[in-house]
């Protein structure tokens, strides 16, 4: 079997607005087992660096 590694987030820059609430409803939707969430936001409002974080939050 493969190693699996871990994936970690490397930005020079912390979740700013409201994408540190959007991180933790999304984390919190996908402990649950929430099969579908919606991220909705406007172009370059951080909606991929809010995944990006989501993902190293739950590695998934």
């Amino acid at each position: 079997m493969a190693d699996v590694k871990s994936f970690k987030l490397e930005a020079p820059f912390k979740p700013c607005g409201d994408q540190g609430q959007a991180i933790e409803k999304l984390t919190a939707g996908v402990q649950a087992g929430k099969k579908h969430q919606v991220l909705l936001g406007v172009t370059g409002s951080g909606k991929t660096f809010t995944m990006a974080n989501l993902i190293e939050r739950v590695q998934k």
